[in-house]
Order: structure tokens, then sequence, then C-alpha cells
């Protein structure tokens, strides 16, 4: 499933990371005082049962994250429901924006872009795996901006029945990752297979770390389907070196964004209904700061990303004249 000002060629960071903008004496959650490009920050996310659209929740501070009011993209492609949705701001300045856009039958995932986060067009369904006839699904799209390659990686996972063993998993529902890669949102490289762990993997997020790239996924084989990380020196890979399992069973959907000199892995505990989050500076230890966070509920998992404060100013003005 924020975005950021671009205040270096690294644009792509915008896609991932963030830092804490509050003032000294500010209250928690409250916003900062000053300049319209001051940090905040936007979680793109969605509603059940209704999937009918793009929703964002809101933070001054990235702990304590309140609705956006209103349905800012309503879904027109694929299976007509918008589930998982990723935000990512290109280097031009547009947000770019995938989903799920179907729990099965669909090959692919629906897409749309902005230059304000309020305004989206060019609303399209891209068959990434048109090719594969037998693709049970197409879930979780995510992007990542490449900087140094100028391009977006499109990550998903799907299931094709037969590619790989089983296990204890039914043959419908036993993934593996997925990408494509693209400059512009019309051409995209041929559909490549991007990971096989060895275990159905679901829910992956590709973060800079400089150096290096970790991809944070979802391990869902039964009866694991908890979170894990995996280290690589290049965006696509190859991943090594996972880790344990760093969640309570029941877990997905989880978002990276770098505060300070933490980064906040953002995930849902969906038999719970609730928002959890974990905090390290180097993937490689962890802690719980759950309690550190406040969340609205309901809320589905997406993407979180750095903005400012002009940017939610203008959304949150916007929802508030589209209603709930």
């Amino acid at each position: 499933m924020r975005t950021a000002k671009v205040v270096s060629l690294f644009v792509w960071m915008a896609c991932v990371a963030g830092w804490a903008g509050l003032a000294p004496d500010a209250e928690p959650g409250s916003p900062v005082a000053g300049a319209p490009d001051a940090p905040a920050y936007l979680f793109s996310t969605f509603r059940e049962p209704e999937q009918d659209g793009l929703r964002f929740v809101y933070s001054w501070d990235g702990h304590h994250w309140s609705n956006v009011p209103g349905v800012f993209l309503r879904p027109t492609v694929g299976g007509r429901i918008l589930r998982d949705p990723s935000v990512c701001r290109g280097p031009d300045g547009t947000w770019h924006v995938v989903w799920t856009s179907a729990w099965r039958g669909d090959r692919g995932f629906g897409y749309a872009r902005s230059r304000d986060l309020v305004h989206w067009e060019d609303q399209r369904f891209i068959p990434a795996m048109e090719h594969e006839p037998e693709t049970v699904n197409v879930w979780a799209p995510e992007l990542f901006y490449d900087a140094p390659r100028d391009r977006f990686i499109i990550v998903w996972a799907s299931t094709i029945p037969g590619r790989f063993p089983d296990h204890l998993e039914p043959r419908t529902n036993n993934h593996r990752l997925y990408y494509t890669t693209t400059r512009d949102f019309r051409e995209f490289t041929p559909t490549r297979l991007f990971w096989d762990p060895g275990y159905s993997v679901i829910d992956a997020q590709i973060v800079f770390t400089d150096p290096g790239y970790v991809l944070v996924h979802k391990d869902n084989t039964r009866p694991e389907r908890r979170l894990r990380v995996a280290f690589g020196d290049s965006p696509l890979g190859p991943w090594r070196d996972i880790s344990p399992h760093l969640t309570e069973p029941f877990t997905e959907g989880p978002s990276a964004l770098k505060i300070g000199e933490d980064w906040i892995i953002y995930y849902e505990a969906y038999r719970l209904r609730e928002y959890r989050a974990l905090k390290t500076r180097d993937f490689r230890s962890f802690r719980d700061a759950t309690r550190e966070m406040s969340f609205p509920k309901p809320m589905k998992h997406g993407t979180a990303f750095r903005v400012t404060r002009a940017d939610v100013e203008r959304v949150l003005r916007a929802g508030v004249g589209a209603g709930p």
C-alpha cells in the first residue's frame, strides 16, 4: 500500500524516507509551525468491506495518525476494487499509485497518476501477468523509484499453480514475487520472477538503506504468516540473510519510513484489526514501538511516505469537501 519535497537528486527517498518535524515544544502529533515545505507524512490506505477507493491518513510526526475524510480515487478498472495502494513520487514531481484491482481473476493491477495527490487521472489496467494464463491473482503491487537507473520498479505477488512446491500451502495460494520496470508507465519491461525465497511470500517493499537495500516482506506460509526482512546490494536482489520472524502471526502489509535516526515499520495485525509498529536503525535489531503510536480505525495497509505540510493541508481541504 507520504510524499516528500524533492530536496536532492535522490528523489526516490520520497517513497520510503522522511524525518521528524516537530518543534521542540510541540505537543505530540501537532503541526509544525513554519514554512509550507516543512515535512509531514501521508499514508495511502483503503477501507473494508467497501474497497471503494484511495484514502489517506496523515501525521505531522509519523507517530500520531488521523483520517483524511473522503475518497480521492475510485477504481474503474479490472475487478473495480482498490486494495493495497502504493504511492510514489517521480523525479518530475508526479505522484503515481498502483493497487490490487481484484482478489482473483485479474492478471494485472490498477494504475493512476496525479500532480497534487487530490486530482488523479490516466487510470489504467496494467496487464503484467497476461502472459501467464494460469495466474490466480496479482496482489499488493509496490512502487520503488530506482534513481541511479531512472526507472520505477513494481513488485507484486502472484500464484501460478504448480510452479513451485506447495508444501503446506493451498495450490491456489502459493505466492512468489514478480516485477516489471518502467520509466513512463506506458512501456514496461517483460515481467520476470523477482524472488523465490523457498516459501510463499507477499507484501514486499524495497527499502534503500545507503548502502544497500532491504526487502521487508510477509512470509505467507502456514502457520507463519508474519514479517521478515532480507538484504541485497541491488534493488533487484539477489536477496540474502533472511531474518527470523519479526512479528506475531497474522501480520502483513509492512511499510517502512525513516524519521530521524529510526526506521519505523508500520504493519497490520489483521486478525486483531489493529495497526502496530516496529523501530530499527539497522534492520538487524528491532523493538516494538506500538505504544508510541496512534492509528485511526478502521485502517488498512498501504504505503507511508513523506510529504510537505502544504501537501497535507491541500489533501485535508479536498477531503473535508468530499465528505466521509
